[in-house]
């Protein structure tokens, strides 16, 4: 039964007799009430494509006190080698694949996807905004152990859900990939080949994860016998992995293994390698971390460490819908296992 091109728009009443259901059932299927049966909820569903019928968003709104959208929030430390902190965040492969795994996680629930990128001038604007009630939840990805955003938001009380672990001790929800064991993969992958003379370009020290890859790389050395790990603390980008590894090799002329800590500062850590007429991986062994874009657009390609970021933005989506639906749940954090990825560096 079809009420399309009836000249007037399908009605609530004409879903639910075209399912054989109550009204305040439909009611119930549009507004996302989980208590409904699966098998019901897919014969409204059906009847709603059948006929036609336009939920009205705004009136469903009023009713469930609900925007069905979610902010993505990217809050990053200004940075040397910014040209621009929109350019930053619309061009690192890894908010790409944040983005693109969260959508795909929200879909199916109907929900937009906000994308509100901030760094620390403007804190304030992405406050009110919050407050204002205009998203339902909130993805924040932040790290950076300076950043005042996660405390803010999780004073202002709406559902969020971390990227990573807090830098400060925080009770929220987080979705992270085990740094250190990430680390060791790229150390014992290095010795493996046979070098013997490792560095590392760190990620920022000022973040956890940039601290975990250092710390859990060094000790996985010194354990079998490399106490002096040469590092340079990079900024995940291009032009700084460039320098670090500049400055590095002219310090350290004789390393012949490199851990950069981003795919990113390892494209430019090969130039600068490349540049110097070492060949990688005869002369430097390079091993990256992400497996993102970057990593097959290196030359030679980037053997690196890979943490599944889309399946992680997933993750946190689900979470945060979660934390939605069922107001006062618990926070909890989920765990990621990364693995290598080996090509042409390393």
């Amino acid at each position: 039964m079809s009420s399309r091109g009836g000249g007037q728009n399908p009605t609530m009443d004409q879903v639910a007799e075209a399912a054989g259901v109550s009204r305040a059932t439909v009611s119930r299927v549009i507004n996302g009430v989980p208590s409904v049966d699966s098998k019901i909820r897919e014969i409204v569903q059906r009847a709603i494509a059948e006929t036609g019928y336009v939920p009205n968003v705004a009136a469903r709104s009023l009713v469930t006190r609900r925007s069905n959208s979610v902010a993505l929030v990217i809050s990053e430390p200004d940075r040397p080698h910014d040209s621009s902190f929109l350019n930053r965040v619309f061009t690192d492969p890894y908010f790409g694949r944040i983005t693109a795994g969260a959508t795909g996680a929200l879909r199916p629930h109907d929900i937009h996807l906000v994308i509100i990128p901030t760094d620390s001038t403007d804190h304030h604007r992405v406050i009110r905004y919050l407050r204002q009630g205009h998203v339902d939840g909130v993805l924040l990805i932040s790290s950076h152990e300076r950043d005042p955003l996660p405390r803010l938001v999780h004073d202002l009380g709406i559902p969020a859900v971390v990227s990573a672990r807090p830098a400060s001790p925080l009770a929220a929800s987080f979705v992270d990939v085990d740094q250190r064991f990430g680390a060791q993969l790229a150390a014992e992958h290095l010795l493996a080949r046979g070098c013997r003379r490792l560095a590392t370009i760190s990620g920022p020290l000022d973040i956890p994860a940039g601290q975990d890859r250092l710390d859990a790389f060094r000790s996985y050395l010194a354990d079998r016998g490399h106490p002096d790990v040469p590092a340079v603390e990079g900024d995940f980008t291009r032009a700084g992995g460039e320098e670090c590894a500049r400055r590095l090799l002219a310090a350290h002329p004789d390393v012949d293994g490199l851990f950069v800590a981003s795919d990113l500062m390892s494209e430019g850590a090969l130039r600068a390698v490349q540049d110097l007429g070492r060949g990688v991986p005869r002369d430097v062994a390079v091993v990256g971390f992400d497996d993102s874009s970057a990593a097959l657009d290196c030359r030679p390609l980037l053997t690196t460490v890979r943490q599944p970021v889309e399946e992680m933005a997933a993750e946190m989506a689900e979470m945060l819908m979660a934390h939605i639906t069922s107001p006062g749940r618990l926070p909890r954090s989920v765990t990621f296992q990364p693995t290598l990825v080996v090509r042409e560096s390393a």
